[in-house]
């Protein structure tokens, strides 16, 4: 009996051992479950196996903010960055966020030239592995991030991406099991719903104010303002309109608000009161800087397509209509001559544009997108912002007093047209810009850098691109443009690759730093 009994153990144990071996050789070969998921399909994996506690209170029923704070709060951050005096926060330029609505976006501090510039806003953890979601504005250009969480860690941050044409960005910390905010659904916000904004005001972390949603879809011209040329999607004005559309990719389809958004509120959550993120806090219209009535943040609907697409490519892959276009009113109705005060009049289309081969003409008026209304621009913007080359959308037309249905397939960012302006201007106008002088590198100075190739500055002159961009004599350049420089012919190459106007120099400051420079051409 004992021999029997101990044949029973030694076999139980036999299958146990054998269970866990299995177990253990599934766990070494086991991939991880969120590879290849976006940040809404993870987060929907971490609250199925993280259930609330406790039921939070809609905003129809007894307004109640406390649950919601809670579990907004400890997932906002506070985001801190530093800026090489050469850089500055906008690459050398004024700022045009601050130029339109004033230093409201981050507190910036402005020491002495000599000194770094430093910045700081807000932003939002929306995955346990520390991907932090902010505004675009907040970490451009800057050389140093760092993170300071709710229960006062600090970490430093890498810059995954950024999108200037929402104003977003994906910043990194390394980290596990971190709290997070839901990622809501912005396309259900509804006018009069009360939300709370969660950031760090004038530097007072872990800030929640609360107000109402007062208007959706507004574009306040804020984004690409700066370089004056047109929304892929159309303008939001009626304006002269040039032979060829020119393209302008910012989206703005803006959640306005009146809950207080001040400087360093940047890149903060706006939240419903389920502790739902449904937008990304990203400006104000204020006379003074400080709050007024007036915020706006990025709908999280949107800020999906950019982040997921910024994680996975490092940029955004943006589908276009390739139209321009004229936002009706009953003014402008009356300067075109059509009877139709609602839509989106057809100006121009792209050559070779996914609108023109889909059968649009020029003056039709668009009506509908997907069945919706189209009342302005944003209506149609934060649609097509959504999607993806080869996507497709529903375009509804009227054309000579009838309706007409149109199923448009989105096609990439042009590339021909892009480059007009730069290539219009030659080699030799564009060196002569640069106002320096180059010999190319001995081979003690590639030694000492230990460089493979480049160039090196023997002299700068007044009111060129490196005297005011502080590009010194002793400088080494080791790209233009995305090219490799190795000699004087090799820049002659590089300078005309130009995108969009922007000429980029890479290379070594006389110290072994690096720097890159962007400068426009046009």
């Amino acid at each position: 009996m004992k021999r029997n009994m101990r044949k029973v153990g030694l076999t139980l144990l036999t299958a146990f051992v054998g269970g866990a071996m299995a177990l253990g050789t599934y766990k070494v070969f086991e991939k991880d479950p969120q590879e290849g998921l976006t940040f809404e399909e993870r987060q929907k994996v971490y609250f199925a196996n993280n259930r609330p506690t406790s039921n939070v209170v809609s905003s129809a029923g007894d307004v109640d903010f406390t649950q919601a704070a809670a579990a907004v709060t400890p997932a906002v951050v506070y985001i801190r960055t530093t800026y090489s005096p050469q850089q500055g926060r906008s690459g050398g330029g004024n700022d045009p966020f601050e130029d339109m609505f004033g230093d409201f976006f981050g507190q910036r501090v402005q020491p002495q030239r000599a000194q770094p510039q430093r910045a700081s806003g807000s932003g939002v953890i929306i995955s346990t592995d520390g991907y932090i979601v902010t505004n675009n504005h907040v970490v451009a250009n800057a050389s140093k991030v760092e993170v300071t969480t709710n229960d006062h860690r600090t970490l430093q941050a890498k810059v995954i991406g950024t999108d200037p044409n929402t104003d977003l960005a994906l910043i990194k910390v390394t980290g596990t099991n971190l709290p997070i905010v839901k990622l809501g659904n912005s396309d259900d916000v509804r006018v009069g719903e009360w939300v709370l904004a969660v950031g760090n005001p004038f530097n007072l972390n872990s800030t929640v104010t609360a107000g109402i949603v007062s208007a959706k879809g507004r574009n306040i011209g804020i984004l690409g303002r700066e370089e004056e040329e047109q929304n892929p999607f159309g303008r939001s004005r009626y304006q002269q309109q040039p032979q060829q559309p020119r393209l302008n990719k910012a989206i703005e389809s803006f959640i306005q608000t009146d809950a207080a958004i001040n400087p360093g509120n940047s890149g903060g959550a706006l939240v419903n009161t389920k502790g739902e993120l449904i937008g990304i806090n990203s400006a104000i219209a204020s006379h003074t800087g400080s709050y007024e009535g007036y915020g706006f943040a990025v709908p999280v609907n949107l800020a999906k397509k950019v982040l997921n697409d910024l994680e996975k490519y490092g940029s955004v892959k943006r589908g276009y209509i390739g139209v321009s276009f004229t936002e009706l009113n009953p003014d402008v109705a009356t300067e075109l001559k059509t009877k139709t005060t609602n839509g989106l009049y057809v100006n121009e289309l792209v050559d070779g544009g996914a609108a023109e081969a889909a059968g649009l003409q020029k003056g039709d008026i668009i009506t509908k997108v997907e069945g919706n209304t189209v009342y302005e621009s944003s209506d149609l913007q934060e649609r097509v912002g959504r999607l993806q080359p080869g996507d497709k959308i529903r375009i509804t037309v009227l054309r000579a007093g009838a309706e007409k249905n149109f199923t448009i397939t989105l096609k990439g960012e042009p590339t021909a047209s892009t480059n007009k302006t730069a290539m219009s201007k030659s080699a030799e106008e564009l060196y002569n810009k640069l106002g320096a002088s180059f010999q190319p590198l001995t081979s003690a100075q590639k030694s000492k850098f230990r460089l493979n190739s480049g160039v090196v500055v023997t002299q700068v002159r007044r009111g060129g691109f490196f005297e005011n961009y502080d590009i010194p004599v002793g400088s080494i350049i080791t790209g233009i443009n995305g090219m490799a420089i190795n000699s004087v012919q090799d820049i002659d190459k590089a300078i005309t690759n130009l995108k969009n106007g922007q000429m980029v120099i890479e290379g070594y400051s006389s110290d072994g730093s690096r720097f890159r420079n962007s400068f426009d051409v046009r």
